[in-house]
């Protein structure tokens, strides 16, 4: 016959076992009481939103880069000089180089529309255009003053719009308001392609009036 202090102590272990069974039931109980309710939300509610970007969200990103400067170019020309007055001439020529950019302005004729239900982004840009000159050297080659026609200070600040002048017609010649344009459109887009919409940019249809 097994002593009472035994039989004590093996009642004692079977209660703690079945409170931790009782526990453990409870606990299961619990999680899928919450699990369910999850489920029912979820099929009462639908999923979640994706998210959507407003008008205001747009300008404000597109306001940061309110001079977005897409491409610059490094060109080297010729520049010719020259001034005739009382029947005397005076020449010079010139190399010089320069550095060129362009881009777009955002603040002159850029709009916005939205899309939601499409996810679509359609951005109306202005073209490209030249921002800017930078003169790195000028070299003279040859100067010749007129024998009644020497250099003066006005024939200095004419050279220099004649300098400027000269870099922006050889960078226009090589494309760079083209490549100002590509340029800027990838940018854009990056900058706002995001949350599952896509992004369009467009430019209005330039049209030459006749001249005569």
């Amino acid at each position: 016959m097994m002593p009472r202090s035994d039989r004590s102590a093996a009642l004692r272990v079977l209660l703690w076992g079945l409170v931790a069974i009782v526990l453990v039931l409870t606990t299961l109980a619990g999680v899928m009481v919450v699990r369910q309710t999850s489920g029912l939300v979820g099929r009462v509610t639908g999923p979640p939103a994706p998210p959507r970007i407003t008008q205001q969200v747009v300008v404000d990103r597109l306001q940061t880069v309110a001079k977005l400067v897409a491409s610059e170019m490094t060109l080297r020309d010729v520049v010719t000089y020259q001034q005739t007055r009382f029947g005397s001439t005076k020449r010079a020529l010139l190399v010089v180089t320069g550095r060129v950019s362009a881009g777009i302005d955002l603040t002159q004729g850029s709009e916005v529309h939205i899309d939601s239900a499409a996810r679509k982004i359609t951005v109306t840009l202005p073209p490209a255009k030249v921002f800017g000159v930078d003169v790195l050297d000028v070299t003279t080659y040859d100067e010749r003053a007129g024998l009644l026609n020497p250099f003066r200070p006005e024939d200095r600040d004419a050279i220099h719009r004649m300098v400027r002048e000269k870099l922006i017609t050889a960078a226009r010649e090589s494309g760079i308001l083209t490549h100002a344009d590509r340029s800027a459109d990838r940018a854009l887009t990056e900058l706002l392609t995001q949350d599952g919409y896509t992004v369009e940019i467009v430019r209005p249809m330039v049209v030459n009036k006749p001249t005569g």
